[in-house]
């Protein structure tokens, strides 16, 4: 007894390799279509949906390949068969899927480390496409319209191949070392100096100047152009921090005399704009399809397909399925509308752009009509980052004022608690009294750094709070929060507290409008509790998952106890303040829970104090408090290591990536030598 009727596997067998053939295009169209949108969307769905698709093109360009070759052995080498001429025809397009289209290559830093394992799969793939059209070879049309074909999907495995094998950790950052240099010849030199010493005459050694002919004045050009300009000459340097080598200390000086003249908003388009290129370089083939051989390659391949296209449309085709023929036509048209939207990216690109600012050439003249054509249809590619604040509460989340559905299922499935923290997650826009605040911090930040010693400028990315306490006079009382605990402690003490000192203040004026510092705190304070919880490889090592989970527990345990779940977040921050905290909560507790609610409790009530007993405004307060949370932000920026920058840039970016890399710019990393500049000595014979 047969389980699966006859007609039904006789259709399976029928359409088997046509529908494999037909997924292999439609994955690339959804890849090549949302590939770089991940660059500026948060979406969940986005990443689930891309992610699938990546993982299964290649699986079923692979799998169709074997079931081309597996129909080969069946049909015993009958090269006569018209079905066979016309499906072994298939093979160069899946092996130009296998390529991939250029707006993603990788779908994460690990894909990059993989490009062995892509190579042979290239040489694995090429061998058994060539064994389909050998085996179905018979001097017919389709058979030699195969071989140029062939060519172009060799050419796109190959350029993904490239591609991955460049942005390898490896191989990416041997391209940036330089050829080794000895420095001057130091002992044919001393051997001058003491043949002239012993020859009686007076010989000193003098030291030249240092080269500064890289601190030249720096154009501070409002225009995106300008900009744009800039953004790729930085990021030509600033990406050796991306290969965790040393900037030098002119590259610093270059960067930092170009945003002490310019204003926040100019400074973050830059950073936009470099992080973009990064993006590029790591995820998509940008760099390759942009040089002289990429153009050439990408005009090498959109002429073969559209030759291909026009001589199998006037190519007789009466002996093969019509079925087939459609598909066959539905790939050279897949074909050549995947290589015409890919030139469309290409034109429309930054590096594009900035090549076309710098000729001014007959064909870059036509080039910039048809970019403007191209930039004219909304394809929503030329946004650079998300542009948002995540946001994470922890009140709001101990409240469980949102209801959950199928909760039971959650839990048999082992989802509960990640789908949990997802549904408390929220985005907010940056607004840009955020980023001037932040601008404005560190361009203070760097100031001081340039009146100390040069090796001393990395003590100021270790501060992490008590800088700002310290200026404020602040840190006998506030201190404990800072530089006895450790940061993931400090974040979560200083969140709860922003929260409850922002609710006391409503409670004690409800007609209170939060200050543009007020507002900042509270961004800040969400922001960094979803670093903590969402993305803990963003900050340092730590209990940091520890001690919300306690954290958590405990805040509920209370919520309950008082009555108030799914109540309002002031009248429990209300409930909270009420507390009594005279004896500290570890003297109460022990140590066994790492909960930080109790001491939350108390750092608000001595924030709110700043206004009784020191005669401070709310706004000098939430100015106070703001500073903090910058401080906190830059810590958690430079402690970050690159990979985990990366990893952000294809879900959207990061704030804090932006701030790491405008620090790097401002010498406020620990990424740079501490010489000023490369000394030589001279010999003066008198």
């Amino acid at each position: 007894m047969q389980l699966i009727p006859e007609s039904l596997r006789k259709l399976w067998n029928e359409w088997e390799l046509r529908g494999m053939v037909l997924a292999s295009l439609a994955l690339q169209i959804i890849l090549i279509l949302i590939g770089n949108w991940r660059k500026h969307s948060t979406s969940n769905k986005l990443r689930i949906l891309l992610w699938l698709s990546y993982l299964s093109a290649d699986s079923v360009a692979t799998v169709a390949l074997g079931i081309l070759s597996s129909n080969q052995e069946e049909s015993q080498g009958d090269s006569l068969n018209p079905k066979v001429v016309i499906t072994a025809f298939w093979a160069p397009f899946l092996l130009l899927h296998l390529g991939g289209p250029d707006t993603i290559t990788a779908y994460s830093l690990e894909d990059n480390e993989l490009w062995l394992r892509h190579l042979l799969g290239l040489f694995v793939q090429v061998v058994v496409a060539l064994y389909v059209s050998f085996r179905a070879w018979s001097s017919k049309e389709l058979n030699f319209l195969a071989i140029p074909m062939f060519i172009v999907g060799m050419i796109k495995f190959g350029e993904r191949t490239w591609v991955l094998r460049s942005a390898s950790s490896e191989h990416f950052r041997d391209s940036m070392l330089h050829d080794p240099d000895p420095g001057p010849n130091y002992a044919r030199y001393m051997e001058e100096y003491c043949s002239k010493r012993a020859q009686g005459f007076r010989v000193n050694s003098v030291e030249l100047g240092r080269d500064n002919s890289l601190v030249d004045a720096v154009d501070d050009g409002t225009q995106n152009v300008a900009m744009l300009d800039k953004a790729y000459d930085f990021f030509e340097t600033f990406k050796l921090l991306c290969a965790d080598l040393i900037l030098s200390f002119h590259d610093i000086v270059l960067s930092h005399s170009f945003l002490e003249n310019t204003n926040s908003d100019q400074a973050f388009k830059v950073i936009e704009f470099e992080l973009g290129f990064m993006y590029d370089a790591f995820y998509t083939k940008s760099v390759l399809v942009s040089s002289g051989l990429g153009c050439i390659l990408r005009g090498v391949t959109v002429s073969i397909t559209l030759s291909v296209f026009i001589a199998f449309l006037f190519s007789k085709k009466q002996a093969y399925s019509g079925v087939d023929v459609i598909i066959t036509y539905i790939l050279l048209i897949g074909a050549i509308v995947l290589e015409s939207y890919a030139v469309a990216l290409l034109l429309s690109s930054d590096r594009t752009r900035l090549w076309l600012n710098k000729h001014k050439t007959m064909v870059a003249r036509l080039l910039v009509l048809l970019r403007s054509a191209v930039s004219s249809v909304p394809l929503g590619y030329n946004k650079r980052w998300s542009n948002t604040l995540g946001q994470y509460n922890l009140i709001t989340f101990c409240l469980k004022a949102k209801p959950t559905k199928c909760i039971s299922v959650q839990k048999f499935l082992f989802i509960y608690q990640l789908l949990e923290k997802y549904r408390y997650k929220e985005l907010a826009d940056i607004p840009t009294e955020l980023k001037e605040l932040i601008f404005e911090q560190l361009q203070e930040k760097s100031r001081i750094g340039s009146n100390v010693e040069a090796s001393k400028r990395k003590q100021l990315c270790a501060r992490r709070g008590d800088q700002v306490l310290q200026k404020a006079h602040c840190l006998k009382e506030l201190g404990w929060t800072i530089n006895e605990v450790e940061f993931d402690q400090s974040i979560l003490l200083w969140h709860i507290a922003t929260d409850l000192c922002y609710y006391s203040d409503v409670n004690r004026n409800s007609n209170l409008v939060p200050s543009e510092n007020c507002e900042d705190s509270k961004l800040l304070s969400n922001y960094m509790m979803y670093l903590l919880v969402m993305c803990p490889f963003m900050l340092p090592n730590g209990i940091g998952q520890i001690r919300f989970r306690d954290t958590c527990a405990e805040a509920e345990e209370f919520f309950k106890e008082k009555k108030i779940m799914k109540s309002g977040e002031r009248k429990a921050c209300t409930k909270l303040l009420d507390v009594c905290t005279d004896i500290l909560p570890s003297k109460v507790k022990g140590d066994r829970s790492k909960s930080v609610l109790f001491d939350a409790c108390r750092l608000a009530k001595a924030l709110q104090s700043l206004e009784s007993d020191r005669g401070w405004s709310n706004e000098r307060k939430w100015k106070f408090v703001s500073h903090v949370w910058v401080e906190m932000l830059s810590y958690a920026a430079n402690q970050c290591r690159w990979s985990g920058h990366a990893q952000q840039l294809r879900r959207g970016g990061e704030l804090l990536t932006h701030v790491w890399l405008l620090m790097a710019h401002l010498g406020l990393t620990e990424q740079f030598q501490i010489s000023e500049g490369h000394a030589r000595a001279k010999l003066i014979v008198e």
